[in-house]
């Protein structure tokens, strides 16, 4: 029975039905199981609950007849539903308890990791940074303990990076999950490359993958003069391709570190790592309405991004003032000052000017070659070069001539300004069609982006996770050829069905 005397009661079973009882009518392994009864296994569907005559009564639900014995069918009544209690989420990510008292235990789930504000009939728990930081401790803990749940972790993860790279071009950003996954990974049984590689290696396989990413392949369809955002459904399918490979690289690898860490090359120096890579307990500050606008901004103006380019022919200039107006009214939002806004703004482009100057560098050598008339003398050069070979030989040459150019010229935007130009006529001249050019240079761009050291990206993400680029390098350079492997495969598609 469930009164409100000052003794705490307990559920008591008997049969397929519980109800709630005093302790001292039970002994005390009895009240700990019934507990662990009503705490657990209610939350995980095993038992149903309900408010009958004052009572709170329970019965095996059919889940939990199914998971005794195989038979889910319940002759029983339906069990009467019990009042939901309401939970209420505040912008500022604070949450609400209006009516604790209904229901003690819907404050479970919060107890194990918000941070309780107020007391009472009413509760509060707010959602902090360090809030955050113990829910995915306590889900490394579950995924620890639960062998059926850790295989789910990687492909959930890496599925949801690849989509970002492919859709919105997912790179630099990668950089500030590099200090979550790395104690994440460590917490499962992994080590710092798996830590790495999840979204490392997610993204850059959605990126060499993209399917509508404005920044490489908008860019490369532009000045290749074809749709912009033309021939998704091929890539597409490249998408998935190189998404599977990247899950099962980093899938494979997981399960053998786990089985014995010492095979990791990163096993002595992870094994000290665990506090220094731990987070910084001091930010406490909380999720404002303000920073949740500033993100509903973006996301719009992403969204926004999308149609100019698909429906209304945006293209670089239109782009620029999007992203200029985005950031006007972030700042606004944010109450910065004009001089607040003007730092964050020459900050922002500190990371982007290194990209500008290839791209301006890259169109003085356009417009040289082009105004000194010898474009058609390289095009012809080049052409010569592969004339002899099958359409489907020349585009893999050519995948190998965007990769080694990428070396050199690892901005995507960059090495679209720089060699799109050139490839995209040759491809003219020996049977590939410029869709097909554009798939190679993406892929070119994107496969050799996850190893070569002029990256940005790729060192700052190393430096992040204390990896040496040798190690990485050692780890990362067999397993690439499962991409280029799927280049391969699908440039050659590409050419045979005369991919427009």
């Amino acid at each position: 029975r469930y009164s409100a005397g000052s003794e705490q009661p307990v559920l008591w079973g008997s049969g397929s039905r519980y109800r709630y009882i005093y302790p001292s009518a039970r002994s005390g392994v009895e009240s700990t199981i019934t507990r662990s009864l009503e705490e657990v296994f209610h939350w995980l569907g095993v038992v149903d609950r309900a408010e009958a005559g004052g009572e709170s009564v329970f019965r095996l639900s059919e889940l939990g007849r199914w998971l005794l014995t195989g038979n889910a069918d319940i002759k029983d009544a339906p069990i009467q539903a019990e009042d939901e209690v309401e939970l209420i989420v505040q912008p500022n990510f604070e949450v609400v308890v209006p009516n604790l008292a209904a229901d003690p235990l819907v404050a479970v789930p919060l107890e194990r990791f918000a941070e309780r504000q107020g007391s009472g009939r009413a509760a509060v728990y707010r959602l902090t940074k360090n809030a955050f930081t113990r829910a995915i401790q306590k889900a490394a803990i579950l995924f620890n303990r639960n062998d059926f749940l850790r295989p789910f972790f990687i492909p959930f993860f890496m599925i949801i990076f690849s989509l970002m790279g492919s859709i919105f071009g997912m790179a630099e950003e990668v950089i500030i999950f590099i200090p979550l996954f790395v104690p994440l990974a460590l917490a499962l049984g992994y080590d710092s490359i798996v830590g790495v590689s999840v979204p490392f290696i997610g993204a850059s396989a959605g990126f060499a993958g993209a399917v509508v990413n404005p920044f490489t392949v908008g860019v490369a369809q532009g000045l290749a003069e074809i749709p912009l955002l033309s021939g998704w459904e091929l890539r597409a399918v490249v998408w998935l391709a190189t998404t599977v490979v990247a899950i099962w690289i980093v899938g494979s690898y997981a399960r053998k570190i786990f089985k014995n860490p010492t095979k990791s090359p990163m096993y002595v120096f992870d094994s000290d790592r665990q506090e220094e890579m731990s987070t910084d307990e001091a930010d406490n500050e909380p999720f404002t309405l303000n920073q949740l606008l500033i993100l509903l901004v973006f996301a719009a103006g992403i969204g926004l991004l999308i149609y100019g380019a698909t429906s209304l022919d945006w293209y670089i200039r239109e782009m620029a003032a999007l992203f200029l107006a985005i950031g006007v009214i972030s700042a606004l939002i944010g109450r910065l000052s004009g001089s607040v806004a003007a730092n964050a703004f020459v900050t922002g482009m500190k990371d982007v000017l290194g990209a500008v100057v290839i791209i301006a560098l890259s169109r003085s050598i356009l417009l040289l070659i082009t105004d000194a008339q010898i474009i058609d003398t390289i095009l012809y050069g080049l052409s010569s070069a592969i004339a002899g070979w099958h359409p489907v030989v020349s585009a893999e040459i050519m995948l190998l001539v965007q990769s080694v150019i990428n070396f050199v010229v690892p901005s995507g935007s960059g090495q679209a300004a720089l060699t799109i130009p050139i490839m995209a006529p040759l491809g003219d001249l020996v049977g590939i069609t410029r869709q097909t050019v554009v798939l190679v240079f993406q892929m070119g761009d994107g496969i050799t982006n996850m190893i070569i050291p002029t990256s940005g990206v790729t060192m700052a993400v190393l430096g992040m996770a204390k990896i040496p680029w040798s190690t990485w390098a050692t780890w990362m350079a067999p397993r690439l050829l499962w991409f280029y492997l799927v280049a391969v495969v699908a440039i050659a598609v590409a050419v045979i069905v005369g991919y427009v």
